[in-house]
């Protein structure tokens, strides 16, 4: 079966910066609703367009591709006392800028002794990345996954 819209596709992947060095690889497939649904990279899902099991595809993609510019403004330094007692590095917090209801992630960069300093970018904004997939299957979506615009799997599904 040929990759094509409304199809669930299952990948292994792996996905690399500029300079070749490893960011993430699949330790067992993943699986996305093909044809727009938001569960790929927009030019991934083009290069596997019409792809079958074993075949494979390699991408770069631009910042603008993948997770955006860097944007200096989405870094914030926040009062200490804002935070858990336990806060580190690493952390994650759920917030929104100042005058937006819109939520987003924030990822503690740095603890002081009266602040906190918070980088609401994605790990990897304004990276160039590189993205090799081997497709291992390909499967007609269920009316149910189509409605719900993602893949739902034996031991149920996730919103």
């Amino acid at each position: 079966m040929k990759i094509a819209r409304d199809t669930v596709v299952s990948i292994n992947y792996e996905l690399s910066d500029a300079n070749g060095r490893l960011v993430e690889k699949t330790s067992k497939p993943i699986s996305y609703l093909h044809g727009g649904y938001h569960g790929m990279f927009p030019m991934v899902e083009e290069a596997l367009q019409g792809k079958s099991a074993g075949d494979s595809c390699k991408v770069t993609m631009e910042p603008e591709d993948a997770f955006g510019e860097y944007d200096g403004e989405l870094v914030r330094t926040e009062p200490r006392h804002l935070f858990p007692q336990n806060v580190a590095v690493g952390m994650q917090f759920e917030g929104s800028t100042e005058g937006s209801e819109e939520a987003m992630i924030y990822t503690v960069t740095n603890v002081a002794q009266d602040k906190v300093i918070v980088d609401g970018n994605h790990p990897l904004a304004g990276q160039t990345l590189n993205i090799s997939c081997i497709v291992i299957e390909v499967r007609v979506a269920t009316e149910e996954e189509i409605t719900h615009g993602h893949v739902h799997h034996e031991d149920g599904h996730y919103h």
